[in-house]
Formats: structure tokens, C-alpha cells, sequence
């Protein structure tokens, strides 16, 4: 009798040693059920590409070659490939937050501490123009660390200027109302950028005879602000002609505190004011 070579199992190997209960295609894995894969559904024999995938109710639907239909519970019984397969729902995949704006459409910082403030400033002629540019602008101008202030009218431009004696890295930039040629307003502007401290101030104004112009009239359910007459007060005016009352400063404020709670953002406000706002911003925010 023949024996076999030393050091030869003569039985071969262990059948232990190996997964004798491995299904012949192999154990089945976990895949996502992708619309347009071609799967076939081991109980019916029905094969069919993936054409809808129901996350609530954990199904699938099959069509076939023929044009037929039909709608299986997800999980395991599915060939891919020939291979076995556990069919989950697929991983919806989010899609990427879109940046957040502000008021005045620039991009959004979020958690970024106010900047100390610049030794640069903005004037507006009065507080209904600084609350405005603030509800609209306020998150750019702490992000550039750029204060407003207002004047109280533009005559005394050249008395706050002289007190804050702009020069480099001190720059001012200045908004005024009705700023339009020939105005009282265009002469002062002209006057200061001739002067030795021109180089250093930046006057732009809006077209309008009040801030208030500036939002935009359908707003307030208007087709357009009222004439007023030259001889009246343009608030008042504006106020008496939409039955507001009027009668006193606390009135106009009031009238001034319902038309801002209409502003949200620049969306809400004219043309003419947006690129001059940010005109000055851009001004004094990249003083040297």
C-alpha cells in the first residue's frame, strides 16, 4: 500500500476550517436601492430596474423589460449582479446650506465679533436716515467697524468736519438728502471737495427730498409718495395726505417708526439709495 509523502494530510483540509454554510452566490451585503439598478427578486423571480423607492412605507418598486410593475418591501431576497444583496434605502444627502445674508445682501458672518471701531465715520443728516442705514447696514458696518453718525442737517457739515479734521487713515463719508445740481446741498459738496481736506471726504447723496422717499412706496400699499406743496413741511405733508396725524414731533415719529417697520431689507429700499450707501461704506472702510 502506497503511503503518502511525509508531512502530507492525507485528508486534505479541515472542512470545519472554512464556512461550509455559505449560501453558493455568497452571503448576501447591505446596498442602497439606486434608482436605475437592475435587480431581481428571488421569491418571483421578478427582475426589474428600480424605479421609485418609498422611505415611509420601506418599498421599492420594480419595472420590467415588458413595461410591468412591482412594488417589493426593502431588505433582504434581491439579486444584483447575481450577487445577494440586503436593499436599503438610499442616503439622502443634504444639500449644502446656502449662505445666509444680511439685511443689505451681503454674506453673513456668523459669530464674528464686532471690530474696534475705525477712526473713519459716516454722517447722515438726521436720525431717521441713521436708523435706517443701521436696520439695513448695521451688521456690515460692526463687521468694518464703521460708526454713523448724524448732523441734524447738512449746514453744519462744515462745522463737524472742522472738529474732526479728517486726514489719512481718517476718512468721512457723508449721505446727504435731495443731493441734485443747483440744490443748496450740491453747493456745500462742491465747496468742501475743493478745500484742502477734499481728498478725504467722500459727499454722496439720493435724489430724494427726505430718507423717507427712499422706501419704496408699494410698501405702504402707495403707488407713489405724495406731492407735497414747497411751502409745507414734506413730512407733514406726506402725513396730512395720508390722514396720519401730524400735529406735533411725536406724531412724525411715529409716522417715521410705522414706515421703517416696513423696511427688512434692502429689497425694500430705492436704487438711488443703495449704491451710495455703499459707496461711502466702501470709502471709508479701506482708508490706509
Amino acid at each position: 500500500m502506497n503511503q503518502p509523502p511525509p508531512g502530507t494530510d492525507r485528508y486534505g483540509s479541515d472542512v470545519l476550517s472554512t464556512d461550509w454554510r455559505a449560501p453558493r452566490r455568497g452571503r448576501a451585503v447591505a446596498h442602497p436601492a439606486t434608482l436605475g439598478d437592475v435587480v431581481e427578486e428571488v421569491m418571483t423571480d421578478f427582475c426589474g430596474e428600480i424605479v421609485a423607492v418609498d422611505r415611509d412605507l420601506h418599498t421599492l418598486t420594480l419595472e420590467d423589460r415588458r413595461g410591468r410593475r412591482r412594488t417589493f418591501p426593502l431588505g433582504p431576497g434581491f439579486l444584483l449582479e447575481g450577487r445577494p444583496v440586503v436593499l436599503t434605502a438610499p442616503i439622502v444627502m443634504k444639500a449644502p446650506p446656502k449662505p445666509r445674508r444680511t439685511a443689505s445682501g451681503s454674506v453673513a458672518v456668523d459669530d464674528a465679533p464686532a471690530r474696534v471701531a475705525r477712526q473713519s465715520r459716516v454722517y447722515v443728516e438726521g436720525r431717521h436716515d441713521a436708523e435706517l442705514v443701521e436696520k439695513v447696514w448695521g451688521d456690515d458696518l460692526r463687521i468694518e467697524g464703521v460708526v454713523v453718525e448724524y448732523l441734524g442737517g447738512v449746514d453744519d457739515l462744515a462745522t463737524h468736519l472742522r472738529d474732526f479734521e479728517p486726514g489719512p487713515g481718517r476718512r468721512v463719508g457723508v449721505l446727504v438728502d435731495h443731493l441734485v445740481p443747483g440744490s443748496k446741498e450740491s453747493r456745500i459738496a462742491d465747496a468742501i471737495a475743493r478745500s484742502p481736506i477734499g481728498q478725504h471726504v467722500l459727499i454722496t447723496g439720493h435724489p430724494f427730498v427726505d430718507i423717507w422717499a427712499a422706501v419704496k412706496p408699494a410698501r405702504l400699499g402707495l403707488s407713489a409718495w405724495p406731492e407735497v406743496p414747497r411751502n409745507v413741511e414734506w413730512k407733514r405733508g406726506v402725513c396730512e395726505h395720508l390722514g396720519w396725524p401730524h400735529r406735533d414731533q411725536s406724531d412724525i415719529a411715529r409716522a417715521w417708526q410705522h414706515i421703517l417697520s416696513r423696511v427688512a431689507s434692502y429689497h425694500d429700499l430705492e436704487p438711488a439709495l443703495l449704491g451710495r450707501v455703499e459707496e461711502l461704506i466702501d470709502f471709508v472702510s479701506t482708508a490706509p
